[in-house]
């Protein structure tokens, strides 16, 4: 599975399956920050960046909110996600 994990002004494409809410917010913490030399927790080992997709591959999105607004590129291709049915879950909401 391979999908779109946002944070503020960032954003990572990742292979793996949706994360939970948990997952999300560690994911975001893990990759934002440079660790040089760091090994990946155990718990995070299902997920890895990728660098090449193409978007119709997309299968979930995650927005974790974080500094700065999401770029206009990316909002659109949240647009087009949703338009294609499929959710767009939100760290900060109920409804997961």
């Amino acid at each position: 599975m391979v999908g779109i994990l946002v944070h503020g002004d960032n954003h990572f494409i990742v292979r793996g399956p949706l994360p939970d809410r948990a997952t999300s917010l560690a994911l975001v913490r893990h990759w934002s920050i440079i660790q040089i030399g760091q090994a990946i927790p155990d718990s995070l080992r299902a997920w890895t960046i990728s660098t090449r997709e193409f978007r119709e591959n997309l299968e979930w999105a995650v927005i974790v909110p974080g500094e700065g607004e999401i770029s206009p590129a990316v909002e659109n291709l949240l647009e087009v996600l949703r338009a294609r049915g499929i959710t767009i879950h939100n760290s900060e909401s109920d409804d997961w």
